[in-house]
C-alpha cells in the first residue's frame, strides 16, 4: 500500500500508518513536509507546503505532479493507494494512471477546507475537481457520519461507498480507566480544571477561556496541551502569560501521556469554534475518544456531531449556544455530584466505542485494500449507508 500525506509532520498521519500496520498491510509513505526535524518513520518527501497557504500548496502539488511515478515506484502486485485529503487525491489518481490498471484509488476525507464550502466560484470549482477525482475512487474513508449527512450528499458529490474509520487510539490491555476526581479538581475542593489538549487553533475557544476565569477567580482552571496554531492565534502566548488561570504546558507524548494529562482534568474541552457552521460542527475530534477513555467528562456545543454521540453516550456537558454566557452557565451548575454522576457515565461507555484493537485493525484495513467488506455503520451514522449502495 502506498499511503499519500498532506503533512507527514502531523502525528495522525503516522497513526493511520499504525493503524494500516496492525491490520496486516505493507505500507510505504510519501508526501509533503510543513515541520523540521526527524519524522517518526521512513517516507518520500514530495516538497514543503505551509498551513493556510492554499496558492503555495496547490504550486507544491503541480510541482510533484509530473514525477509522482517515478518518486513512488510501483510495487510487486496490485497496489493500494490512499490518498489523505484532496490535493493528495489528485497525486493519487495521476499515480493510479501511471499504474495502468493495477492499483485501487481510497480517498481519505477526514477535512472539509473552507474554501470547498459555500456557493463561490472557487468552492465550486473545487468540488467539481473533487468529484472528478472520486469518480476514480472506488471507496471513501471517512472519520464522522457528518462529512456524508452536511458535505458529500448536499453537494451532490458521487455516491462511492463509504467506511466510517473513527479517531479512535489503539487499545492498550494494560490501561486502566481512571475513577477517581482529578487531584485538586471540583470533586476534591479545588476549582474546576478543564483541559484543552491536541490541536489548538480555536481563537474563540482562547478568548471565552480567558474571559470565564477572568471573571471568577480561582473557580475555574484551565489547562492547555498541545500544538497552537500560531498563524490563527498570534498572541496564544500572551494571552496565557496574562491570566494565572491559565496554563500551557506544552506538547505531550502520544498515547504515552494520555491517561496522565486527561487523568489530571474534570472535564475535556470539546468545543471548536475555528470552522464554526462548517467542519467544526462536523467532526468527532480524537479528544472526544481520547478524554472518555481516560476518564474526562467532555463539554461540548449542541447541535455539533460531538454533541451527538455525547448524547448518545448519555455523558457529557452540553453548552446551549456559542456564547461565553453559555459556557459560563453550563460550567457553573456542575458541582461535585453532578460531576460524579457525569464521570460515571463516562466510565460505563464500552470501550469498543472509545479504542480501536487489532481485529478492528484488521476488519478496517482489509475494506481499504478491497479484500473485506466495508462494515455498514452503526445506527449513530446514519448518512453512511446511504453512500455505500
Amino acid at each position: 500500500m502506498t499511503y499519500l500525506a498532506h503533512d507527514l509532520d502531523d502525528p495522525a498521519i503516522w497513526r493511520r500508518v499504525e493503524m494500516l500496520r496492525r491490520g496486516g498491510a505493507d505500507v510505504r509513505v510519501a508526501g509533503f513536509r510543513r515541520g523540521q526535524g526527524p519524522l517518526p518513520g521512513p517516507a518520500t518527501v514530495l516538497g514543503r507546503t505551509a498551513n493556510g497557504r492554499m496558492v503555495q500548496r496547490v504550486r507544491a502539488i503541480g510541482a510533484a505532479w509530473p514525477g509522482i511515478a517515478r518518486a513512488v515506484p510501483p510495487q510487486d502486485g496490485p497496489e493500494v493507494v490512499l490518498a489523505r485529503n484532496l490535493e493528495m487525491l489528485a497525486l493519487g489518481a495521476r499515480l493510479v494512471r501511471a499504474r495502468k490498471g493495477r492499483a485501487r484509488l481510497v480517498y481519505e476525507l477526514l477535512d472539509i477546507h473552507g474554501m470547498m464550502l459555500g456557493q463561490g466560484a472557487v468552492a465550486r470549482t473545487l468540488r467539481r475537481v473533487e468529484a472528478a477525482l472520486m469518480r476514480r475512487a472506488e471507496l471513501v474513508v471517512l472519520s464522522s457520519p457528518a462529512f456524508a449527512a452536511r458535505y458529500l450528499g448536499p453537494h451532490g458529490q458521487p455516491e462511492v461507498p463509504a467506511l466510517l474509520v473513527e479517531n479512535k487510539p489503539f487499545a492498550r490491555p494494560q490501561a486502566a480507566r481512571p475513577d477517581a476526581p482529578a487531584p485538586g479538581g471540583l470533586e476534591g475542593g479545588g476549582p474546576l480544571v478543564i483541559g484543552w489538549f491536541g490541536m489548538l487553533r480555536c481563537r474563540w475557544s482562547l478568548g471565552v477561556l480567558d474571559q470565564l476565569t477572568r471573571a471568577t477567580p480561582g473557580r475555574f482552571r484551565v489547562v492547555l496541551r498541545g500544538r497552537p496554531a500560531l498563524d490563527v492565534m498570534e498572541d496564544f502566548h500572551a494571552v496565557i502569560d496574562a491570566n494565572p488561570d491559565l496554563s500551557f504546558l506544552g506538547p505531550y507524548a502520544w498515547p504515552g501521556d494520555l491517561p496522565d494529562i486527561y487523568g489530571g482534568v474534570d472535564v475535556a474541552w470539546l468545543i471548536d469554534r475555528y470552522q464554526a457552521g462548517q467542519n467544526s460542527d462536523w467532526l468527532l475530534p480524537n479528544r472526544l475518544y481520547e478524554g472518555c477513555l481516560n476518564g474526562a467528562v467532555p463539554v461540548v456545543l449542541d447541535g455539533t456531531e460531538v454533541a451527538r454521540r455525547t448524547a448518545a453516550w448519555g455523558c457529557g456537558v452540553t453548552v446551549a449556544a456559542p456564547d461565553p454566557e453559555a459556557v459560563a452557565a453550563a460550567l457553573s451548575a456542575l458541582d461535585p455530584a453532578g460531576l460524579a454522576r457525569r464521570r460515571a457515565a463516562v466510565s460505563a461507555i464500552p470501550r469498543a466505542a472509545l479504542e480501536m484493537d487489532d481485529a478492528e485493525c484488521r476488519r478496517l484495513t482489509a475494506a481499504i485494500c478491497g479484500t473485506g467488506a466495508v462494515p455498514l455503520a452503526e445506527a449513530a451514522s446514519p448518512a453512511i449507508p446511504a453512500l455505500a449502495r
